[in-house]
């Protein structure tokens, strides 16, 4: 039950990136003098959704047949590849930002 509740949050999460990322692109008010800005932090968002999505599946597969052979759970690489997507995408917001309000005066 533990693998299935995994997966369920990596869902969860995935659907939360794909949804945040929607938002931005269509609710978040453009920034001054960056017509790409919206697009370039709601992009990323969207597509590590959408590979979060495809990569909880294989995480839960790999687990799931250890679980049932009795050997040691496979070591994932999803958490690092989420930390570090979204702290470069953070990076990129305030980038985005900063970059408006100084060309913009």
């Amino acid at each position: 039950m533990a693998n299935e509740r995994t997966f369920l949050a990596w869902s969860r999460t995935a659907l939360a990136l794909v949804v945040g990322g929607l938002a931005i692109a269509q609710l978040l008010p453009p920034f001054p003098n960056v017509p790409w800005g919206r697009s370039a932090i709601a992009t990323p968002l969207i597509l590590l959704g959408a590979a979060v999505s495809a990569l909880s599946y294989f995480e839960w597969k790999a687990s799931q047949g250890a679980l049932r052979r009795g050997s040691p759970l496979p070591h994932s690489q999803l958490p690092k590849i989420l930390a570090f997507t979204i702290t470069a995408i953070a990076l990129l917001a305030g980038a985005v930002d900063l970059y408006s309000r100084v060309t913009s005066r």
